[in-house]
């Protein structure tokens, strides 16, 4: 099996980006049998099959994640990931044929570039063709293409952001965070505080922001054994990771979102996943550095 760009076997990222439109998706293929659950936060989430990933519904095992862009209309392009992996005989078994199991995070980007352009199925079926190819795991692509950061000081103060992503290895495991940053705050490298003083009454920056433009969207790996309810505490760990490194996070302009994956090879502690989860969010979201 290949090794992923995200340092797990058969864990394969992908993506489609127009570049002049800011927007764009990233599909993340899975190896058979992976399990998923997640966890939602903010005010505004965009989303698709999620639902299913709860521990008390029957299907546990996942195919593929789509982070997109385009908010609500860039879910369509889960349609053409499904597709792709019909068509190479992935699916949950039905009488009549595998049905991919795609469940789907996607941010606000229409207020950059083109708001005309969003992700649709061909692009969703483009992007997971591409996980077959060269691992791109940072910058301005995919998901990540219209991202930026610092929403709350309006269209002159945001700079731009995108995709994100960092690997820690504590002896076989490996957890993996691969993340793109919309957000409505500023990156936090470790102060915890939010300057108000510098930016005048506290419903100011608020009442700036273009309501619901805003999200930070992602995915933890892990080649981990855990179930769905394991994953959906993973996936908690990783909001804590954002808040450690966002500021403000969890706004009501933000739809902040995690899926947590585990492809199920290594057996080791719930808490110690959960951690390493958390400490890979962190550390990819502050890759993007301190506003000037």
């Amino acid at each position: 099996m290949r090794a992923g760009g995200l340092g797990i076997p058969g864990v394969l990222v992908g993506h489609w980006t127009d570049q002049k439109s800011e927007t764009g998706c990233t599909v993340v293929q899975l190896p058979e049998g992976t399990v998923c659950s997640y966890e939602a936060r903010g005010g505004a989430p965009a989303s698709r099959e999620l639902e299913l990933l709860k521990p008390d519904k029957m299907v546990s095992r996942v195919d593929a994640v789509l982070l997109t862009g385009g908010s609500a209309f860039g879910l369509a392009a889960a349609d053409g990931v499904m597709r792709y992996l019909e068509e190479i005989g992935r699916g949950f078994a039905t009488a009549a044929g595998p049905v991919p199991i795609v469940p789907s995070l996607a941010l606000y980007d229409l207020g950059s570039g083109d708001s005309r352009v969003r992700p649709r199925a061909e692009h969703g079926y483009a992007a997971a063709q591409a996980a077959w190819g060269t691992q791109v795991l940072s910058g301005r692509v995919g998901a990540g293409a219209g991202a930026y950061v610092g929403h709350w000081r309006g269209r002159l103060g945001k700079r731009p952001a995108g995709l994100v992503s960092h690997v820690v290895r504590r002896g076989s495991l490996v957890v993996a965070a691969l993340c793109a940053v919309n957000a409505f705050g500023d990156i936090d490298l470790g102060t915890g505080e939010w300057d108000f003083e510098s930016v005048g009454r506290l419903e100011e920056p608020f009442g700036s922001s273009e309501p619901l433009s805003q999200t930070t969207i992602g995915v933890v790996c892990t080649n981990a054994r855990l179930d769905k309810a394991g994953c959906g505490v993973v996936a908690q760990g990783a909001h804590d990771g954002l808040a450690r490194a966002v500021s403000p996070p969890h706004t009501r302009f933000d739809g902040d979102a995690f899926i947590a994956a585990a492809t199920g090879e290594v057996d080791v502690q719930l808490d110690v996943v959960r951690f390493l989860g958390l400490t890979a969010v962190c550390r990819a979201i502050r890759s993007l550095g301190p506003a000037a």
